[in-house]
């Protein structure tokens, strides 16, 4: 312990050495981007590459009227190498902003050393509330647990459901979408008759669709991690037979993605999802997202909500540089982001909550269908300019 708390005191002062003597170079902004890029959550690293890309191709590189220098680090989905790539980005590579962050563990330990370092850093996806509140210096661009579930929870009951069995994957996003469907659901006079937190290593839910299929709810509220727990879990209800038996399927972001959508297939369908993205939104911005999208991968996929997390976020940066006439010191970038707002996102309006430094936007509730060949999602409900309720006082 106490070679640990030394080491980390080193590390606390090297890096508050650093963030007082460095000075960003003056034509180039140097951004450092940490996801998993290798192994089975690649997928979602790929999209936040992408969608970056799309954003820095259709503006000539350029970010605040500055050449956009980015460096893309694989953290293998583990936090204390996102923490240790974190460090090595802000006291060797010398970069100016901190993005990327699949998951919740990873953006709190990397927090840590943007804190310390007085850098920006904007986070692409990790979904639980806290992660904001780990620094002044960081603000998020995707949405929180909280966010989604609350719009769920409120439609959910609003269009007849009663009785509902939640099942989530044990961790922090997991434990909030539990939290927070319960609390919105039961508010309203709705039961939460059962509720089960899965190990994320599930890969056979056979025991859990059986108690439910025993408790007879009338829909199941489900949180799992993205890609192929979903795929995985709704073969398995509909090898039960429990998509005959009227149960309706609520669920979160990422159920509405190509990588989910085309596997899944026929399992998919009836399944309602609240999140801020679907590549079938059908307004005019998406459309050109779509389109210059394709171009960056060749047209091989379609952008997941973490590909038009990571294109918005290039979209806040270019806006916070653009304001602090390409300043990008922490104090400075996060006064900026503090008033940014965004029309022309391919999600809709978006801005950032000045208190908060979350992200404010529509959250729409989707039904997946089948037309024709394609599995799309249809909007049903809309709900517009939620803020994250877990920081509303």
């Amino acid at each position: 312990m106490i070679r640990l708390n030394a080491l980390s005191g080193c590390l606390a002062l090297a890096l508050s050495a650093f963030a007082a003597t460095a000075h960003a170079d003056g034509n180039t902004i140097k951004i450092g981007m940490i996801a998993a890029l290798t192994g089975e959550n690649a997928p979602s690293g790929e999209q936040m590459k992408a969608g970056i890309e799309t954003y820095l191709r259709e503006h000539k590189g350029m970010l605040g009227g500055k050449k956009a220098e980015v460096i893309y680090r694989d953290d293998s989905a583990r936090a204390e190498e996102a923490k240790r790539i974190a460090t090595e980005l802000v006291t060797r590579d010398k970069v100016d902003i901190l993005t990327g962050f699949q998951f919740t563990p990873n953006a709190m330990a990397s927090a840590a050393v943007a804190d310390q370092a007085k850098k920006p850093m904007v986070v692409i996806n990790a979904a639980a509330s806290a992660v904001t509140t780990r620094s002044p210096y960081v603000t998020r661009v995707s949405y929180t647990i909280a966010q989604s579930v609350k719009p769920l929870a409120d439609w959910a009951y609003k269009t007849g459901s009663r009785r509902v069995f939640s099942i989530v994957s044990d961790y922090a996003p997991g434990v909030d979408a539990e939290t927070w469907f319960t609390k919105v659901f039961t508010a309203q006079g709705g039961q939460v008759i059962g509720a089960v937190r899965v190990p994320m290593n599930t890969q056979d839910y056979s025991a859990y669709l059986q108690r439910i299929k025993d408790e007879k709810p009338d829909a199941i509220h489900l949180f799992l991690p993205n890609g192929q727990p979903m795929i995985t879990f709704m073969k398995a209800f509909r090898q039960k037979e429990l998509d005959k038996s009227g149960i309706r399927v609520l669920a979160g972001e990422g159920w509405g993605d190509e990588e989910v959508l085309k596997p899944a297939g026929d399992a998919a369908v009836g399944i309602y999802t609240a999140g801020f993205y679907s590549y079938t939104q059908p307004n005019a911005e998406n459309q050109k997202f779509l389109q210059s999208f394709a171009k960056t991968v060749n047209d091989r996929v379609k952008p997941s909500f973490m590909g038009a997390a990571a294109y918005d976020a290039m979209a806040l940066i270019d806006a916070a540089l653009t304001k602090t006439n390409g300043n990008p010191s922490g104090e400075a970038f996060m006064s900026a982001v503090k008033g940014y707002s965004n029309s022309s996102s391919p999600r809709g309006v978006v801005r950032i909550d000045p208190e908060t430094r979350d992200i404010v936007q529509n959250i729409y509730i989707r039904r997946i269908e089948k037309k024709g060949s394609e599995y799309v999602t249809t909007e049903v409900a809309r709900y517009e300019n939620v803020k994250d309720p877990a920081k509303e006082k």
